[in-house]
């Protein structure tokens, strides 16, 4: 890995935010993302892009970032202490995409790159990311397409490489204190270096550019739904389950702030409005019921 390879990382991740942004806007009828600009006093910096209050999307951020710092944060290296007191560049691209008809799912993606240094050892360097989907209102068929898609991302790279990062997804968004995932899964994978640094790459541009193609499919089918307040009440409350989870349990949020980040930039990921109901249940045989008793464990979507 030299700094050619990391040049392309940039301009690939660079690039992968145009397009998502130009794929998302394109769904609207006038709302844009505004861009902010930033600095890193530590080092580095960044691109947020926020799109706000539109027709289909209430709130999307998709920021690209690429920062140094002195030593990684404690949540890089709980599992792998060896790298605490090494220096660090990370770049990335996250994204959280809330809409605002609650027959449209909520979706994230990451894809990133570490590099930890040290003067008297050598460099060591991994890809992480994925994308996961959160729906509100249960469609089979949705959950499907979008694991085929993840599946897609998977395949030139080994049968098993999507079972193992499909499990590690479940696990991962997983909510403990309410014994449910945060929704429908997909793909998340990290400390990925083994197959050298190219193969790597190529995977993390697979995940990447997948990510549309799993996504606009629904958006499309579902973004002009009739819904009344009951639906959008019921948004509003699973909402405060992805609070739950990014304040809680995500990595990349933990990451962020403990590494001295942009907290803006970081805490974009949060829905613009949610809401807490003490002690709710959903009706027997209601969609909401069929949401935890099917969309909220782990599922074999594709029947693999």
């Amino acid at each position: 890995m030299d700094t050619t390879n990391i040049a392309n990382v940039k301009h690939f991740l660079m690039d992968l935010q145009d397009r998502i942004c130009q794929a998302l806007e394109a769904e609207e009828t006038g709302a844009k993302f505004m861009e902010d600009l930033w600095q890193r006093d530590e080092g580095g910096g960044g691109r947020t892009r926020v799109l706000s209050d539109g027709e289909i999307f209430e709130q999307g951020g998709v920021n690209f970032s690429h920062v140094a710092g002195f030593s990684l944060p404690p949540s890089a290296t709980a599992k792998r202490p060896e790298l605490a007191d090494r220096e660090f560049e990370a770049m990335g691209v996250s994204l959280v995409i809330h809409p605002r008809n609650p027959y449209v799912p909520t979706s994230h993606a990451n894809v990133r790159l570490l590099i930890a240094k040290h003067k008297n050892e050598p460099t060591i360097w991994w890809f992480g990311g994925g994308f996961d989907l959160t729906p509100y209102y249960p469609f089979m068929e949705d959950a499907v397409a979008w694991h085929q898609t993840a599946k897609a991302a998977c395949d030139p790279f080994g049968t098993e490489v999507y079972p193992a990062y499909k499990q590690w997804c479940d696990e991962y968004f997983f909510l403990k204190h309410r014994n449910e995932t945060r929704g429908a899964g997909g793909l998340f994978f990290d400390d990925l270096n083994e197959w050298g640094f190219e193969r790597c790459f190529e995977f993390m541009q697979s995940v990447g550019n997948h990510y549309l193609k799993a996504y606009l499919p629904i958006v499309q089918k579902r973004k002009h739904t009739p819904y009344a307040e009951r639906e959008r009440h019921f948004q509003l409350y699973r909402r405060g389950r992805y609070v739950e989870f990014n304040l809680v349990y995500d990595r990349g949020t933990l990451f962020g702030l403990q590494s001295g980040g942009r907290t803006e930039s970081i805490l974009m990921s949060l829905p613009p409005v949610a809401h807490w109901q003490y002690n709710w249940h959903p009706e027997t045989g209601s969609p909401e019921a069929q949401l935890y008793e099917t969309y909220l464990k782990p599922q074999n979507w594709l029947n693999l």
